[in-house]
């Protein structure tokens, strides 16, 4: 099993934005320097106290250039956002920067603000998102193409450079509601997706993909990914108390303030999201430690790793170290390292 590390560059209170930057990048070489397979950098618009990741394919051309081995990914570019065309010529040119270490993961995103921020209505945001991937294939793999669209309109035209990569690099898809799991199956595309529900629920969410891959009549079974929260320590009390205040300030007050009504949803839509922001503002700390996060002891966090990937029938973990962005930084930075050398090797 691969293992993977996801960046949301969060801001530290009282330090300049810049502090992000030189932690992620610390970050990632002691990812490279510990034998991870790969990194991954978010995409995040107007929230300033999240995140300063707002240029992924700028943060990926960094990360790419300050590393020899470890892959190189975005988790995700949110194609509803984009010129589809220049995209390409980024995905192109970086895929060469890094000499094919570039992995391009892509998604709709579920943060109104950024689509707010945009002025792209949310409600739009599934068909430019299909409009926008296959714009995207056709100008990295056709020497000319032209495309006409609800969204875009394209004649005659040759994007440059094409990807170190062949066909194109590895497009990976986000996804969340048990019809994207289908979807993303009937489409032959690899995904990643997080521990939103039960863990059988998810394993029949799964099964979905794996079954609609297979109906399409693509090669192979699919390729899934879990993204999760982990953090390791020496001991549980560490383990648990260490990683406590950032994993409530995520759920009880990040993720709370996200779920609210957007403009141009059905009612029911909006019901659905101010309900599930108004249970993560009550959620407590062993709902998280039971049903959304891995915190514990490298052994603790080995099992379970392994049970998850036996579920799930993952091919990979992506783990965040820094849930809610306030992990202290030595903290993280020791959980990483103890994630590399007594975690790690247990998964290959």
């Amino acid at each position: 099993m691969k293992l993977g590390l996801f960046f949301d560059l969060p801001p530290r209170n009282g330090l300049p934005q810049t502090a992000a930057f030189e932690e992620a990048f610390q970050q990632v070489h002691i990812a490279e320097e510990g034998g991870l397979d790969s990194v991954w950098v978010a995409e995040r618009h107007f929230l300033p106290k999240r995140s300063v990741a707002s240029a992924p394919m700028i943060l990926a051309s960094a990360m790419v250039s300050r590393t020899e081995r470890i892959r190189v990914g975005t988790a995700v570019n949110v194609l509803p956002l984009t010129n589809p065309v220049r995209l390409a010529e980024e995905i192109a040119t970086l895929d060469h920067i890094g000499m094919g270490r570039f992995d391009f993961g892509v998604g709709r995103s579920s943060g109104q603000k950024a689509y707010l921020g945009f002025n792209v209505p949310y409600t739009e945001s599934q068909v430019r998102f299909s409009e926008a991937l296959e714009i995207i294939r056709l100008a990295l793999t056709q020497e000319r193409f032209s495309y006409h669209g609800r969204f875009f309109d394209y004649d005659d035209v040759s994007v440059v450079p094409k990807p170190y990569q062949q066909p194109h690099p590895p497009i990976r898809m986000a996804i969340t509601s048990p019809e994207s799991f289908t979807r993303a199956g009937e489409m032959g595309l690899p995904i990643f997706f997080g521990l939103i529900a039960s863990k059988d629920a998810m394993a029949k969410r799964v099964e979905s993909y794996r079954t609609a891959w297979k109906t399409a009549g693509h090669e192979g079974t699919g390729d899934a990914c879990l993204r999760i929260a982990v953090h390791v320590a020496p001991t549980m009390d560490l383990a648990l108390r260490e990683p406590m205040e950032s994993a409530m300030h995520f759920y009880n007050h990040i993720l709370a303030n996200e779920n609210i009504p957007v403009p141009g949803l059905t009612d029911e839509e909006n019901r659905s999201r101010a309900k599930r922001g108004s249970q993560m503002s009550k959620i407590s700390y062993s709902e998280v430690l039971e049903n959304h996060v891995i915190f514990g002891t490298p052994d603790m966090v080995t099992e379970k790793l392994l049970i998850l990937e036996e579920a799930l029938s993952l091919s990979g973990i992506i783990v965040d170290v820094n849930l809610g962005g306030i992990v202290p930084k030595n903290q993280l930075n020791n959980s990483l390292k103890l994630l590399a050398k007594q975690v790690l090797p247990n998964l290959r």
